[in-house]
């Protein structure tokens, strides 16, 4: 069976911004015994373009180079791993600035409903307080004596 290197396999991703996890997987899926790989002294540069914050810059990152044997049970448990990286991230939600409502990836309508309905429930429990202290009268406190110190 021929030989094939990690760098390789991450060039034949769907999804090239995703290579970090993939070779996250890859490693997990090497250790737990599922397909066999070796560490060799090389590295390379994974194709994903990381952001910096606060700058225009991007950045890569380099990995240790694997080599392993390609098999049919690899090939099917790539095709998994490769299908479920290609699909779009849910993780993070977008945030709701004036360019992304601008732009529909935001729903205007929905996030109004819901910052009316935070204020109403805020002024409910505000009102619901004050109703409720309204009853109770507060004990007068106790006069304090004030000295002062002689000089």
């Amino acid at each position: 069976m021929p030989y094939l290197k990690l760098s390789e396999q991450v060039g034949r991703l769907a999804n090239p911004q995703r290579s970090d996890t993939f070779v996250k997987r890859f490693r997990d899926a090497v250790r737990e015994g599922q397909f066999e790989a070796a560490v060799l002294p090389e590295r390379f540069e994974l194709p994903k373009q990381f952001g910096v914050r606060n700058s225009d810059e991007t950045r890569t990152k380099s990995m240790r180079e694997m080599i392993f044997e390609a098999s049919p049970e690899f090939d099917a448990w790539f095709d998994e791993i490769n299908r479920g990286l290609a699909a779009a991230r849910t993780g993070s939600r977008i945030k709701p600035t004036v360019e992304n409502i601008e732009a529909g990836l935001v729903d205007f309508k929905a996030m109004a409903e819901e910052t009316r309905r935070k204020m109403q429930n805020s002024h409910e429990k505000g009102q619901k307080l004050g109703s409720s202290r309204a009853g109770q009268r507060a004990a007068p406190k106790a006069a304090v004596k004030k000295t002062s110190k002689a000089k």
